[in-house]
């Protein structure tokens, strides 16, 4: 419930905000409601034509600093928020006193509102950019962003989650320096925290990762929740990052990876500059140059966004949950959790006497009926079907729905006689075994070669990217953590195939056409 609060409030906000700032022609951004543990949204269309003109003749102004300088506007914002995150992480929170606690989790909500203000001005800039060189594509060279060709264009770029993973990789190679590696490799990593600790290398080892981890670690497993610990605070996942290195061997693979992209990116880009009418070349190399941030900005933002507000919003959480908890408010410090920011207001500076836990159990018993069910993917009025609702999202022309969220319908090619289709995240055709990985605890279970099959992917997983030879996805668009990856990897990636994880079986045989966007089975 407390996420859930910031979720729905801020991320309303925030599309809203950034549609509004840019002005976009046909959308007003989102709105949000919660319901039984699910976000559920709506468009807010622009429907009179009229107004739609009038949005367009400003848009053309507000998006003016994207192209002029998109890396002074985008550096600008994250030296910005890094402001943010110094000023609440300046608060002692284990010294605080109960009023300065308080006002360091108010703090803490008006930096969330802030974080998804810039997070959806860039992202709405950025991503209609994108759209715009595609449509740009199609009209020029009849390619639009399922194309290899297109792909080529914007690939080969570094960014801050691929230097965190870089930094994760020197760490492996220290493992091994210090004779350390085979207590990663032949443990769980929760396991392996242990035995480090018992050694005079381990110990030094981690002493090393957690000043790492101090400036860059301010991350969750999961991205949208706050429901597990940072790695600030337990530093597991970090050392299962490393574990997933030590099992690649050899040099940093996006490295190794880059320089042949880039080639290729410039030869791209050569082939289909001699196709552009020369009155066309200025505009197209604008919007080229724009779009080829789009893949840099959908991971790092990530970092510099929401993965370090909401590590920061539990830090605060926590920090107020514990005394909650001594003066018996609640059980637990985690179950402030279970409350929305109200609540906590009226019982932070004097807990005395208070009672919480009866809503605590409330919401759990809730939370964990929700966590049993499958939520309705849409709630739809009489006579609307979803059809109708994919008609008003193609018709709302969102970037964000359109490149990251839902992406293209797969459209089936009987002659190819698949048994999935989808949509071209990432070219190319391989076969190998799969591995069905449901959630983050699994990924330990990949091994090097296996075809990843997923329902989605998110940065945690970027790791396991080194290992792999395909991915497949249930859900995904050309701008989703998936595809954008396994583009810098250079391995196919299949996204919107809507029902891999529940007809593949792990140790399965698969084909991955990625060309063509689709998977074959060959031992069924």
């Amino acid at each position: 419930p407390m996420f859930g609060w910031f979720w729905i409030n801020f991320c309303r906000h925030g599309m809203q905000y950034g549609a509004e700032k840019l002005s976009l022609p046909t959308v007003k951004g989102w709105d949000w409601r919660f319901k039984d543990g699910g976000g559920y949204l709506t468009l807010n269309l622009v429907m009179d034509e009229g107004e739609r003109k009038e949005r367009e003749v400003k848009f053309k102004g507000a998006i003016r600093p994207f192209i002029e300088d998109y890396d002074k506007l985008w550096g600008g914002y994250v030296d910005e928020m890094l402001g943010h995150y110094a000023r609440l992480k300046a608060c002692d929170v284990d010294t605080a006193d109960n009023t300065e606690l308080l006002a360091n989790f108010e703090d803490t909500i008006n930096v969330c509102r802030r974080m998804w203000e810039v997070h959806m001005y860039m992202m709405y800039g950025v991503d209609t950019a994108f759209i715009l060189f595609e449509n740009v594509c199609k009209d020029t060279l009849g390619i639009d962003d399922t194309h290899p060709t297109f792909h080529d264009l914007l690939r080969g770029y570094d960014n801050k989650v691929f230097e965190v993973d870089r930094e994760l990789w020197k760490f492996s190679k220290k493992a091994e320096e210090m004779g350390i590696a085979d207590i990663i490799l032949n443990n769980k990593a929760e396991d392996a925290l242990v035995a480090l600790r018992e050694s005079d290398a381990g110990k030094k080892w981690l002493e090393e990762l957690k000043v790492f981890l101090d400036e860059d670690g301010w991350r969750m497993q999961r991205m949208s929740e706050i429901n597990m610990p940072s790695w600030v605070e337990d530093p597991t996942p970090a050392i299962a990052s490393v574990k997933f290195f030590l099992k690649q061997a050899g040099e940093f693979n996006l490295d190794a990876e880059r320089g042949a992209l880039a080639q290729r990116r410039e030869e791209a880009t050569a082939e289909v500059l001699e196709k552009v009418p020369d009155d066309q070349k200025g505009w197209f190399k604008t919007l080229l140059g724009l779009a080829q941030k789009t893949g840099a900005f959908s991971e790092e933002h990530n970092h510099y966004l929401d993965l370090y507000t909401h590590a920061l919003i539990r830090r605060s959480c926590i920090a107020i949950g514990k005394r909650l908890a001594a003066a018996g408010v609640i059980d637990d410090p985690e179950d402030i959790l279970f409350l929305i920011p109200d609540e906590v207001r009226a019982v932070a500076i004097v807990p005395d006497g208070s009672n919480l836990k009866h809503i605590v159990e409330r919401r759990r018993k809730d939370w964990e009926e929700w966590c049993s069910k499958e939520n309705p993917p849409a709630i739809l009025k009489e006579g609307f079907t979803m059809d109708d609702a994919m008609g008003v999202l193609v018709q709302s022309n969102d970037p964000i729905a359109l490149k990251i969220v839902v992406g293209a319908m797969p459209v089936p090619k009987p002659e190819l006689n698949a048994d999935l289709y989808g949509i071209c995240g990432s070219g190319g055709v391989v076969e190998g075994t799969a591995r069905v990985i449901m959630e983050e605890s699994q990924l330990d279970e990949v091994e090097k070669g296996d075809i990843l099959v997923a329902a989605t992917t998110a940065p945690s997983w970027t790791p396991v990217f080194g290992l792999l030879k395909a991915v497949v996805v249930d859900r995904g668009a050309s701008l989703s953590h998936s595809a954008i990856v396994s583009r810098e990897y250079g391995i196919p990636c299949v996204i919107n195939v809507f029902e891999g994880t529940a007809k593949i079986k792990t140790g399965q045989r698969i084909k991955v056409d990625g060309d063509n966007g689709v998977v074959y089975i060959l031992d069924k």
